[in-house]
């Protein structure tokens, strides 16, 4: 498995912002959002959402089109396109 890297940019009492980036085909592994998160896309790209039961979903983003999860979500995050890509993950605990 090629690995995504995680840069924490800011970690304290309120929240935790990582950037992440994804080479071509990296991804986070299998995790369980223990927090409500946004995301904030850094580029264009396409993201493959896999689930626990291994359902997989496409997910097209845009360069600063931000999304809003509850936490919970349990998914593996992979990079399905054929450029880098990267999000800001803002978590709020």
């Amino acid at each position: 498995m090629l690995q995504a890297v995680a840069t924490t940019q800011v970690d304290n009492e309120r929240t935790v912002v990582t950037l992440w980036e994804f080479a071509p085909g990296a991804e986070t592994g299998m995790h369980i959002h223990q927090h409500d998160y946004c995301v904030v896309p850094m580029t264009d790209g396409t993201l493959k959402l896999v689930a626990p039961d291994g359902a997989e979903t496409l997910a097209d983003l845009k360069a600063g089109e931000s999304y809003f999860r509850n936490a919970g979500v349990h998914h593996n995050v992979i990079n399905a396109g054929e450029v880098d890509y990267s999000f800001v993950e803002i978590e709020f605990k």
